[in-house]
């Protein structure tokens, strides 16, 4: 690996690390007058197209299972969501938005929307918004690859 490549590295992780920061406090605020999380709304808006077991949840999003499970259940405990039979699987239980759950999530959908078009704007149009989209795509699937050769994390002395 060459110094460049190291560099690229690190800053790519530091731009994404703080890119990360941003759409979490970004995504706080605008959750925030539906009454949810940036993470309940997260989870809800991972199951609003088709109810998913929360490993199936975990897995799209890139977080653990147990974060996840943590959320799931709040949701369920405020009648945001429910869980449903899973006819694949009989211990994973699918979860799926309820009627309030997608209430809420509409509730964000003016801020989603006013937040859309000024990063549209400022990234110089939709062209250049859905180029972005793109590299991080890219990204994401180069990291997944290239990640299976760190599966087993190394032995400590």
């Amino acid at each position: 690996m060459s110094r460049e490549q190291q560099d690229a590295l690190s800053r790519t992780a530091l731009g994404v690390f703080r890119l990360n920061g941003q759409f979490l406090a970004v995504s706080e605020k605008l959750a925030e007058p539906a009454g949810l999380t940036a993470a309940w709304w997260q989870v809800l808006g991972a199951v609003l197209p088709e109810p998913l077991p929360v490993a199936g949840i975990a897995r799209a999003m890139g977080i653990t299972r147990q974060s996840v499970q943590r959320v799931a259940d709040l949701l369920v405990r405020d009648g945001l969501a429910a869980y449903a039979p899973n006819p694949a699987h009989r211990r994973a239980k699918l979860l799926a938005p309820t009627e309030a759950g997608r209430a809420a999530v509409r509730r964000i959908d003016p801020g989603h929307a006013e937040l859309a078009a000024l990063l549209s704007r400022e990234l110089g149009g939709q062209e250049a918004f859905d180029e972005t989209v793109r590299a991080l795509e890219r990204l994401s699937s180069a990291l997944e690859t290239v990640s299976e050769h760190y599966e087993e994390p190394p032995a400590r002395d």
